[in-house]
């Protein structure tokens, strides 16, 4: 498995629970920003693996969408040619903040555990600019 293939799949879930319209797992209203906004936390950060969720406290229907995109990902993953038992780790954190306004990170890791970590702001999710970094002097 590619880690850019990888990469790409875990920002496309990440970005669809973003949305709030979550079509790849049939859900149509949550409000994953306003949820970890509306607590001290300030944050939830999803397992799409295994359906879990920490952070701020999530209601019954952010629960509901979470639980089935873990139920439904061997499929979605097949859909993309990826092979589900090659994903170790597959993690967004979605907050919110004055400055950058909505935005997540998404975590991924390979099976032979080459592993990626981006940043996207906004919805949908645009990534971060990369730090441009000049020749050294000599």
């Amino acid at each position: 498995m590619k880690i850019g293939e990888l990469t790409s799949f875990g920002h496309n879930l990440a970005d669809s629970l973003a949305s709030g319209m979550c079509f790849m797992a049939g859900i149509y209203s949550v409000d994953i920003f306003g949820e970890a906004a509306s607590s001290p936390e300030g944050h939830i950060i999803v397992d799409f693996i295994t359906g879990s969720m920490s952070g701020s406290p999530a209601s019954p229907n952010l629960k509901r969408a979470v639980r089935r995109f873990a139920e439904l990902l061997p499929d979605l993953a097949k859909e993309h040619n990826l092979d589900p038992s090659d994903i170790r780790v597959l993690t967004a954190r979605f907050g919110t903040d004055p400055v950058a306004g909505p935005h997540f990170s998404v975590t991924v890791e390979a099976l032979d555990g080459r592993r990626s970590i981006d940043q996207y702001v906004g919805i949908p999710g645009k990534r971060f600019e990369r730090a441009r970094r000049s020749k050294r002097a000599d």
